[in-house]
Order: C-alpha cells, then sequence, then structure tokens
C-alpha cells in the first residue's frame, strides 16, 4: 500500500496526469447524468452506434489533415443522434436497422479510409487507440482540457435547467405532451448532448468502449436506488470514482486507460448487484 502511495505521489506532479484527471471527471459526470436517461428511454445502444459514427467521422477528418477531429466528429456525430431519435415509426427503415446499417458502416467506412489514405507508421496503434482509448487520455494538450471543461459544464448545466423537463420526457413521454411539455424539442436537446458526450467520451474509452461508460454507473444506482433523483446522484458519483480509480490504475500499473475504466465498472456493478441481492434475501 506504501509503495502505491508513493507511485500516485511520484506521477501526480505531472500535467498529462493532472490534465487525464480532470478531463475524466467532467466527461463521466456528463455521461453518467444522461446515461439515467437513456437506460430508462431503452435508447443504451445508442451510444454504441454513436460512437461508430465519431470514428468514421475521425478517420475522414485524418484524412483531411483536420487540425482539430472535433470540428468534423462532432456536426456529424449530432446530425446522426437526431435522426436516429427523431426517426419515427413511419421511416421505411426502422429505429434499430438504421442504427446497425449507420454504425457498423461508419465503422468499417473509417477503418477502410484510414488504410487506404493514412500515412502514420503505426496504423495499428492509432487505430487500437481510437477504439479502445489506450493512451489518447494521457496525450491531451490544455487547449483540448478547457474544450472538454468548457463542453462539460455546458452539459451539466443545461441538464440541471431542465432537470424536470428531461425527467418528464424520460418516463412518460406521451403525459409530458399533454401537459404542455415540448417533447420533440427536449428529445432534440438530449439527442444533441448525446452525441456531444459521445464525441468528448472517444479521448476517455475509445469509440467500442463508450457505451460502458454509459450504462454501467446508472445500472450499478438502479441496484439500490429508485427514484429518478437518487439514481442520477449515485450514478454521478460512481461514474467519477470509477474514472478517478480507473486512470489512477491504468498511469501505475501501464493498463490501457479505457479497458481498465471499463474494468473498474465492472466491478463495482458486481458489488451493488451483490448487495442488492443481499437486501432482496433480508426483505423476503
Amino acid at each position: 500500500m506504501a509503495n502505491l502511495i508513493a507511485q500516485l505521489e511520484l506521477y501526480l506532479p505531472y500535467a498529462f496526469v493532472r490534465y487525464a484527471l480532470i478531463a475524466g471527471v467532467m466527461i463521466s459526470l456528463c455521461s453518467s447524468l444522461f446515461g439515467v436517461t437513456l437506460v430508462l428511454k431503452r435508447f443504451s445502444f445508442i451510444g454504441d452506434g454513436l460512437s461508430h459514427v465519431a470514428f468514421g467521422a475521425m478517420a475522414v477528418a485524418m484524412i483531411l489533415h483536420v487540425t482539430n477531429n472535433m470540428l468534423l466528429m462532432m456536426p456529424v456525430t449530432v446530425a446522426c443522434a437526431i435522426l436516429l431519435l427523431k426517426g419515427g415509426s413511419h421511416t421505411k427503415i426502422k429505429g434499430d436497422a438504421a442504427l446497425a446499417m449507420i454504425s457498423v458502416g461508419a465503422l468499417g467506412i473509417g477503418y477502410l479510409l484510414m488504410n487506404i489514405f493514412s500515412t502514420s507508421a503505426n496504423l495499428s496503434g492509432d487505430v487500437c487507440t481510437q477504439l479502445f482509448g489506450s493512451t489518447s487520455i494521457l496525450t491531451l494538450r490544455p487547449v483540448e482540457v478547457w474544450v472538454c471543461v468548457i463542453l462539460s459544464l455546458t452539459v451539466i448545466v443545461l441538464f440541471c435547467l431542465f432537470y424536470n423537463k428531461i425527467f418528464a420526457v424520460t418516463f412518460d413521454e406521451d403525459f409530458a405532451v399533454a401537459t404542455g411539455v415540448r417533447a420533440k424539442a427536449y428529445n432534440f436537446l438530449i439527442a444533441v448532448i448525446i452525441a456531444v458526450i459521445i464525441v468528448l467520451a472517444m479521448n476517455l474509452v475509445g469509440s467500442l468502449l463508450i457505451s460502458a461508460l454509459i450504462v454501467f454507473p446508472a445500472l450499478s444506482a438502479m441496484r439500490l436506488f429508485k427514484s429518478f433523483r437518487s439514481v442520477t446522484v449515485c450514478s454521478a458519483v460512481l461514474s467519477v470514482v470509477n474514472t478517478t480509480l480507473g486512470i489512477l490504475i491504468a498511469v501505475v500499473g501501464g493498463t490501457p486507460v479505457g479497458s481498465t475504466i471499463v474494468a473498474t465498472d465492472i466491478v463495482v456493478f458486481v458489488i451493488f448487484y451483490g448487495i442488492s441481492l443481499l437486501k432482496g434475501g433480508k426483505n423476503r
């Protein structure tokens, strides 16, 4: 234990570790807040689909030598999120099929383009980093950290401002519409915010592991709490703690950051699931 503390004291003064912790905490907080909404609305799968879209956009941005990948990734991912969440039953291709087509197509085309046009000497390493978040969170520049913090704070403020409306749309959209809530507008807002979170989270856990960052804290919190507010608060706390532990373990142990964070989320979920079983047994 003393050796572990000594290693943490050795690494924490480095700027790249502090940047990773700041960005990781902000991204995980945003993901957990809207992760509860996505789970309850049964939109959990959309995080995985949009992450593939973001990967495809990132590949195109790299080929075009765009200095900041977000300039292309953000609008493309937002546009796809709006199309997927607002595509109603009147469309010829239903939502789940459309998501599968867009996500798999974007992932495949993105990887193909990277292979054809990439000038990188380590293409496999670049792809692995983008897919699994191997080390990208540890290579953030100060300007990227500031962008992450500003966008994350914007997401948190929007969630707090429209908490009641988001709550209403999440639990009973038809009733919300009947009471005068503009459900379509708030679904549009949710779609845009989820896309922003997806793009931000790619630096943390990679495109293939984003769903875990969004879903696991919410599911863990739901094992012990029942109200929307309690689940949201617990999910936020768990997400921040898990991400912080995951980053520190990855830095000290030399493991991939994204995978380590997901492993931490899984361990916490198993613990919470076990506690819920014990509580259920005592209540019987």
